[in-house]
């Protein structure tokens, strides 16, 4: 699969890591790596960066001057995309809406928003419920009639262009795998917006790798997610070339560890948090990537990984703790929530 043939800028620090985590594998008795894409630059890294090195040459082909994106208030996709931005000397506008209620000064100011701004991203704000999409639209085309050259990037950098960026995420994974000998049965990962599952499952089945790929669900119900995924995986695989080489059963997620909602922490997810803390040195945030490893923690319990090796792929976003320090209780170290 050539991706070369699609614009890329080069700006991810790749390939990251894939490595064991010893200490997790004995608590749960299954083995599990974790593959560090928490690691990738940017910003402090995280999944985004993949998807930002074809999305943001798309704008540059375009001839963008201003990109603008939307999601939660605590969004790792709008901190990733400002930071791209910044590199490339772009103005970026942010929308976000807030999905929790949170009154929390940390929560709205502190976290991804900080970083946002630091980058030099401006940001509007919306109560939840809104339509972000149209919200997006509106604006881009406000600014267009003032002479903008506008790009405009889906939420979570979710289209079959960002996609890309995690078929090259599951070349990387089979091409280390193969290089070392190591025989991956499992991959698991928080999914949401769908860009990152579509992506590793699009790229999977071009290779015929014979990798499960497990999404565990952020936001929507199973049904919802997965028909979701499964459009997106199989649009890129027509960009690829490779029309009809998904297949339904190809799309598995389990949103069993949604918790109340979206962005709202979960027991479990700090759990996890604490879990990968202490036992790996590896931070998780609250709304992605903790409730991804809450999954896979409580799947290792219950037997679901028996006899296989399993590889986590950690989508970052250890930045917005900063706006989520209510949910812990520093003393006893224990979730409040």
């Amino acid at each position: 699969m050539h991706l070369a043939r699609f614009p890329r800028l080069h700006l991810a620090h790749l390939p990251t890591p894939l490595e064991p985590m010893k200490r997790l594998s004995k608590e749960l008795g299954v083995e599990i790596w974790i593959k560090r894409d928490d690691c990738t630059g940017m910003s402090t890294g995280g999944n985004k960066t993949r998807k930002l090195e074809f999305l943001m040459a798309e704008a540059e082909a375009q001839g963008a001057d201003m990109v603008m994106t939307q999601g939660a208030t605590q969004t790792n996709h709008g901190r990733q995309t400002a930071a791209f931005a910044a590199k490339l000397g772009l103005d970026c506008h942010i929308l976000l809406e807030d999905r929790t209620g949170y009154e929390d000064a940390n929560y709205n100011t502190n976290g991804n928003v900080l970083l946002d701004h630091l980058h030099g991203a401006t940001t509007e704000k919306f109560a939840g419920g809104h339509d972000m999409p149209g919200e997006m639209e509106k604006a881009a085309n406000k600014k267009r009639a003032e002479g903008r050259n506008v790009y405009v990037i889906p939420g979570g950098g979710s289209n079959p262009t960002g996609a890309l960026g995690y078929v090259n995420a599951a070349f990387e994974i089979i091409g280390q795998a193969n290089d070392s000998g190591l025989r991956i049965d499992r991959l698991v990962h928080a999914t949401g917006s769908s860009g990152t599952q579509a992506g590793l499952v699009a790229g999977m089945c071009a290779m015929n790798a014979q990798v499960s790929v497990l999404g565990i669900g952020t936001r929507a119900p199973q049904p919802k997610q997965e028909q979701m995924v499964f459009d997106l995986a199989c649009k890129t695989a027509v960009k690829l070339g490779c029309a009809d080489v998904v297949k339904r059963e190809d799309v598995m997620a389990n949103t069993d560890y949604v918790g109340k909602g979206y962005g709202l922490p979960t027991k479990s997810g700090i759990e996890a948090i604490q879990m990968f803390a202490e036992l790996e040195g590896i931070l998780l945030d609250p709304c992605y990537s903790a409730k991804g490893a809450a999954g896979l923690i409580d799947l290792a319990r219950k037997g679901e990984f028996k006899d296989e090796r399993v590889v986590f792929l950690h989508t970052g976003g250890a930045a917005a703790l900063g706006g989520y320090d209510f949910a812990f209780d520093h003393q006893n170290r224990w979730v409040t929530v």
